[in-house]
């Protein structure tokens, strides 16, 4: 018996794009990753969009993916302690561009194409964030599924919006002991343990660790798999050819997944 919902309505339309990793973005050209240019490059291009969210401490959907603002900002602030307001004044990786709020993103792909929608949680804001996206999302008219390493935000969505396409992302956490996990918590995401109470549409596994027992035990029972991140062209194709929906970076693909050529 599966412990993965399948055949999630939604699913045959995702598979007839590819993603970009937090927008198509270019920082040699002056795009950063989850700007808007970035996320404008993907529509243009034909592509769906991956991109993050995280809940600001004024109650705002901030689309930017550390928790930890060092990298992208040069900030030592976490996303959760700074306002919308402190956010649009923060430039992203030196550039010129700032984190998006979420509401000003969500209008690029009306009637375009879908999102991939990365729910970001920092502590116990499971419940709230994930709350506040679909709350914005029923706004406008786009198609989406969300995804999340948490387990508590799927279980919100399978408990208050069960007809939202839902995916747990996961990957080798056995080999990453600087993640900031404890070793039963590492243990647990590796090996998809929670999905007997989230009943993912999904499973989106990193694609060095997609030899996981327990990923290939999910894929026997037929759930559909997105593979993140592939930075070859010919990944994204292999990835293809085993069936799983491709996020990618640092390349542009064709825009149609092989199988919709």
């Amino acid at each position: 018996m599966s412990t993965c919902r399948l055949n999630h309505p939604l699913l045959p339309l995702l598979r007839r794009f590819r993603y970009a990793h937090r927008g198509l973005h270019d920082l040699a050209a002056g795009v950063p990753e989850n700007t808007m240019p970035a996320f404008r490059r993907a529509v243009e291009h034909g592509f769906g969009a991956e991109l993050d969210v995280h809940l600001t401490r004024d109650g705002r959907l901030v689309v930017i993916h550390d928790s930890d603002l060092r990298r992208l900002c040069g900030a030592d602030r976490r996303a959760d302690t700074l306002t919308a307001a402190a956010f649009a004044e923060l430039p992203i990786l030196g550039t010129a561009e700032h984190a998006p709020m979420l509401e000003d993103v969500l209008p690029l792909f009306e009637g375009r194409t879908p999102l991939i929608i990365e729910i970001k949680t920092d502590g116990g804001n499971a419940a709230p964030l994930t709350g506040a996206v679909c709350a914005m999302l029923d706004r406008f008219q786009v198609t989406y599924c969300i995804e999340s390493f948490d387990p508590r935000v799927l279980i919100w969505l399978r408990q208050h919006r069960p007809e939202i396409c839902r995916g747990q992302l996961s990957c080798d956490f056995d080999h990453d002991p600087d993640c900031g996990l404890s070793v039963p918590v590492r243990y647990a995401l590796t090996r998809l343990q929670g999905n007997i109470l989230t009943r993912p549409d999904f499973i989106a596994y990193k694609y060095a660790d997609r030899n996981e027992p327990a990923l290939r035990r999910c894929l026997l029972s037929g759930v559909q798999e997105v593979s993140w991140t592939l930075r070859r062209e010919a990944d994204l194709l292999a990835a293809e050819r085993e069936g799983s929906i491709g996020i990618f970076e640092h390349f542009i693909p064709d825009p149609k997944p092989i199988s919709k050529r």
